[in-house]
């Protein structure tokens, strides 16, 4: 069998998940990384299937890219594992892939919807970054309809105490004027929930219905599917602008 190609020290680092490539060319400045009991620093380094990459004195293992996308259900912590022993999304998606997979951003406990969980150190670094202005989109039920200035608020901008968050789309779903569809791209914490807060409402239902020109369609609460090849290259094509 022919033995893969060797790849970047930097890519293999972020294949196993340890940083994104930036980072893992830091690592590699500042000779923390030993491949074959040799440090390297040299950055351009190559490695083979053969190569024994080391951080920090363990074996670092390059793993297969995996993309999964959850359904997530509500009371559930995004997070790796919780102290106090509540379900995560790890422990939705555990059987979803062998490697060690991570959220990209978060969900607050009581939020639902789209969460991407991958060991692509590198995508999921560009994809969290402000700068890469990724596109979500929420359902949001309240606890009272809302009026037609607080809409028209909500289209302006809204000043909050970490400044103005400005909304992309702002559109009542139904007739009783409780449920509303957002997009935004902000990726400020909770900035749903203070949105409507600043504006006198409570937020009773959270739903994220939308991430970065993915959805929901026929995915369950609470259940999970691998990405397709031409959703993971729309996601890098999103990510490089």
């Amino acid at each position: 069998m022919k033995s893969p190609a060797p790849i970047r020290l930097n890519k293999y680092l972020s294949h196993a998940g340890i940083c994104a490539r930036r980072t893992a060319d830091v690592l590699i400045q500042q000779g923390q990384i030993t491949v074959n009991n040799r440090q390297v620093t040299e950055l351009g380094y190559r490695v083979g299937g053969t190569d024994v990459v080391r951080y920090r004195g363990q074996i670092v293992q390059a793993e297969a890219a995996a993309y999964i996308l959850l359904n997530k259900p509500k009371d559930c912590i995004t997070a790796l594992h919780d102290p106090r022993g509540r379900r995560t999304v790890i422990d939705v998606v555990r059987h979803a892939s062998p490697y060690r997979i991570y959220p990209v951003g978060r969900l607050d406990r009581h939020t639902t919807g789209l969460l991407l969980l991958t060991n692509d150190g590198e995508l999921a670094h560009k994809l969290a970054h402000p700068a890469s202005q990724i596109s979500k989109t929420y359902e949001v039920s309240l606890d009272k309809p809302l009026t037609s200035s607080d809409l028209a608020s909500l289209s302006a901008g809204v000043m909050l105490s970490d400044g103005i968050c400005q909304v992309d789309t702002v559109v009542p779903v139904g007739t009783t004027g409780g449920t509303i569809r957002i997009g935004i791209h902000m990726g400020r914490y909770r900035v749903i929930r203070r949105l409507f807060e600043q504006l006198g409402y409570q937020v009773v239902k959270l739903d994220r219905v939308g991430y970065a020109r993915l959805t929901k369609k026929g995915l369950g609460r609470g259940e999970w599917r691998c990405l397709r090849s031409d959703e993971i290259g729309q996601l890098r094509k999103l990510a490089s602008k």
